[in-house]
């Protein structure tokens, strides 16, 4: 037997063999990443809401810690720091008084679309159309939502 015999009969043996692995191969691959180990598959930690109680302390200090490491930072290289306890405090003022996350969101929405009837105007004026009553068409664009 010479050698291009021999050649041509090994590919004709493992070409099949090859195949049948390939295509079972493809199960196994969805499998990566699964089981006991995978992040996946792990349960998620409660999320406190900051509406709770509870939410609220560990905001307030996960706050007070992020502050108190500036200092330790500013401090290590030689810098002014900041007075700790007077950062949180304005920090946590800011976050009073930025009001309910509703009002704050309903007012974004008001404000993006007044922003979308400005520029509806604008598109209608260089048409040649008569513009419309902003304050009107925000309050109809808003009952439509």
């Amino acid at each position: 037997m010479d050698s291009g015999t021999l050649i041509v009969l090994i590919v004709l043996i493992v070409l099949p063999i090859a195949a049948v692995l390939f295509v079972g191969a493809f199960g196994l691959l969805e499998q990566l990443g699964q089981g006991g180990l995978s992040i996946e598959d792990a349960p998620l930690p409660p999320v406190r809401s900051p509406q709770t109680a509870g939410g609220r302390m560990e905001r307030d200090e996960e706050i007070r810690q992020l502050v108190q490491a500036r200092h330790d930072r500013q401090l290590a290289r030689g810098e002014q720091p900041v007075d700790v306890e007077r950062e949180v405090t304005r920090l946590l003022a800011i976050d009073l008084d930025a009001g309910p996350e509703p009002e704050r969101q309903e007012a974004a929405l008001r404000e993006e679309v007044r922003q979308l009837v400005v520029a509806r105007n604008e598109r209608r004026i260089a048409r040649g159309q008569p513009p419309l009553d902003v304050e009107a068409e925000i309050e109809r664009q808003l009952r439509s939502l």
